[in-house]
C-alpha cells in the first residue's frame, strides 16, 4: 500500500490539472455579475472534497456567497483541526496589464520558479493554497494515515471582508469546534527560506466622497470661482502624511505597540536585499515612516494608502469640466493594539474637520479587521515548525506579515483557539495584482508538508 507521499507523487498530474480547472472559474465575489461563477466554484470545492473521501460535506447558504463545510472524524479522542480557506478571488482589473487572460491559467518558467508557475487570478490567493489542503487530505486518507479529525470551512467572501463568516461561526459554533485552525493564506520568505507568519496587521477600509457644485460645470466659465472637489480631495489626502511619513490623524498612534530593540533585531535576521527588492518592483527609491526599515514599515507599523481615486472626465480626448463630485478609497493597515472601530472614527472626524469651505465630505466605512499575533511556544506552532523543517531541510523563521486576515481574531474570539498560518506563497506572486501566479514547487511543497503538520500535532498534542 502506498504511503501519503507516494500517493501524492502518483497523482501529481491530476492534482495539478484539478487546480487549473478551478482557476478557470471567475469567482469574483465583489462583482454581482459573477455570482453564478462564485456558486459554481463552491460546488466544485464540495465535489472535490467528496472525491477526496471527506465523509460529510454541505454547502451552507449565507446572506451573501455560500460556505462549503466538510468533516472527517476519525476518533473523538484525537485532536481536531479546522482548515480554513477561501475560494473567491479579487477582481482581475486592469485587464490590459495581464500577460495572459486572468482566468485562462498558463504555466511559465521564471527566475524564481524554474519548475514553472501558474499564472491566473486566484492561483496563490487563495485557490492554490486552499486546494493544497484538500489534496493533502486525499493522499493521507487514501493511505490510511490520517492521525486526527479534520474539518473544512471554505468561504466565498474573504476578498469582500468575510461579512457573513462571523454570524456563521457563531451559529454553528458546536459543529465547528476544534483544537486549532490551520490556514494557508500567507507566504514564506523564499523557496529555500521557510517561514511561519506569526503576526498580521488589522484593517480599516474607507470610501470618501467630496461634493462641490450641484452639477458638473464648464471649467472656463466657473473655474477659479467654485471649489473643485478633485482639487480639494487631493489636498486633503496629501495632508494625511507629514514630511517624515507619519500619519497626521490626531491620536492615530496612541495604541500602537512599539517593538523592543531585541524583537526588531530578531526580525532583521531574515534575509533581505534592498536592491533586489527595488528591482523586482521596478522602483528606484523607497519611502515611508522615518526611523524604520522597509520590512518594518510593511509589518510592524501602521499605514494609510489611497487604493483608488476618481472624479470628473476620464474618457478619451478632452472635456473641460469642473466636476461636481470626487471619490477615493483608502485603506489603513493597523498593528496591535489598534482597533478598526477606533481608527475609522478618528479618520472620519479628522477628514471632515480638514474639509475646505465650499465642499461637502461624506465618509463611508467598508470592512475592517483586528490585528493578530500568534505565540511561538504552542503545540500547534511547534508542529508547523517541525513540518516545515522536515520538508525544507531548515527550521522556519517566525515572521510578521503586512497583510490582514481579519478572521484570525474572529476564530480566537468564537472558538477560543489559536490559528496556524502556514502559507507557501511568495511575496513576489503578485496577489491582488495583474499576473498573479503560484509556483508549482510551492503548490506541491504545501501538499507534502501539510500531512507532517497533522502527524506532529497529533503526536505533540
Amino acid at each position: 500500500m502506498q504511503n501519503t507521499q507516494e500517493r501524492t507523487q502518483a497523482n501529481k498530474e491530476r492534482y495539478l490539472n484539478e487546480l487549473l480547472e478551478i482557476l478557470r472559474i471567475p469567482s469574483v465575489s465583489a462583482d454581482p455579475a459573477f455570482a453564478d461563477d462564485v456558486r459554481k466554484t463552491a460546488e466544485f470545492v464540495q465535489e472535490k472534497m467528496n472525491q477526496a473521501g471527506v465523509s460529510h460535506t454541505k454547502i451552507y447558504e449565507t446572506a451573501g456567497h455560500p460556505i462549503v463545510y466538510g468533516e472527517h472524524l476519525v476518533d473523538p479522542a484525537l485532536p481536531t483541526v479546522l482548515v480554513y480557506g477561501h475560494y473567491d478571488v479579487q477582481p482581475p482589473d486592469p485587464l490590459n496589464l495581464w500577460h495572459s487572460p486572468p482566468f485562462e491559467p498558463v504555466i511559465k518558467k521564471t527566475d524564481l520558479h524554474p519548475e514553472g508557475a501558474i499564472f491566473a487570478r486566484g492561483a496563490c490567493d487563495d485557490k492554490g493554497q486552499m486546494f493544497m489542503h484538500i489534496k493533502a487530505f486525499e493522499s493521507m486518507n487514501a493511505a490510511g494515515e490520517l492521525p486526527c479529525n479534520l474539518k473544512f470551512m471554505i468561504e466565498g467572501e474573504e476578498e469582500v471582508g468575510s461579512v457573513n463568516l462571523g454570524p456563521f461561526c457563531k451559529k454553528y459554533k458546536e459543529m465547528l469546534s476544534c483544537d486549532v485552525v490551520l490556514l494557508s493564506d500567507t507566504s514564506i520568505i523564499a523557496n529555500d527560506v521557510p517561514s511561519i507568519t506569526i503576526g498580521l496587521r488589522g484593517l480599516s477600509y474607507i470610501e470618501v466622497k467630496v461634493t462641490g457644485p450641484n452639477k458638473d460645470l464648464h471649467s472656463g466659465v466657473y473655474g477659479g470661482a467654485v471649489v473643485n472637489p478633485i482639487n480639494a480631495l487631493t489636498k486633503m489626502i496629501a495632508s494625511l502624511h507629514d514630511e517624515n511619513g507619519r500619519i497626521t490623524i490626531p491620536e492615530f498612534y496612541d495604541d500602537v505597540q512599539e517593538l523592543s530593540k531585541e524583537d526588531r533585531d530578531e526580525m532583521a535576521k531574515a534575509p533581505f536585499d534592498i536592491e533586489t527588492y527595488m528591482k523586482g518592483l521596478g522602483v528606484t527609491e523607497l519611502n515611508g515612516e522615518s526611523g524604520y526599515e522597509p520590512r518594518e514599515r510593511t509589518s510592524i507599523r501602521p499605514t494609510l494608502d489611497v487604493n483608488g481615486i476618481w472624479g470628473g472626465y476620464i474618457g478619451e480626448g478632452a472635456k473641460t469640466v469642473l466636476p461636481s463630485e470626487a471619490f477615493a478609497k483608502i485603506s489603513m493597515r493597523l498593528v496591535p493594539y489598534q482597533t478598526p472601530e477606533k481608527i475609522t472614527q478618528l479618520f472620519q472626524e479628522h477628514f471632515e474637520a480638514i474639509a475646505p469651505k465650499g465642499v461637502k465630505v461624506e465618509v463611508f466605512p467598508h470592512h475592517g479587521g483586528q490585528p493578530a499575533v500568534t505565540p511561538t511556544d504552542t503545540v500547534e506552532y511547534k508542529a508547523a515548525s517541525m513540518a516545515l523543517e522536515k520538508t525544507f531541510g531548515r527550521k522556519p523563521i517566525p515572521e510578521r506579515s503586512g497583510g490582514s486576515i481579519p478572521i484570525v481574531s474572529l476564530f480566537e474570539e468564537v472558538f477560543g483557539v489559536k490559528s496556524v498560518l502556514m502559507g507557501f506563497g511568495l511575496n513576489t506572486d503578485d496577489i491582488h495584482s495583474p499576473n498573479e501566479h503560484y509556483g508549482i514547487f510551492n503548490y506541491f511543497k504545501g501538499i507534502e508538508t501539510i500531512p507532517y503538520f497533522y502527524h506532529y500535532y497529533a503526536q505533540e498534542k
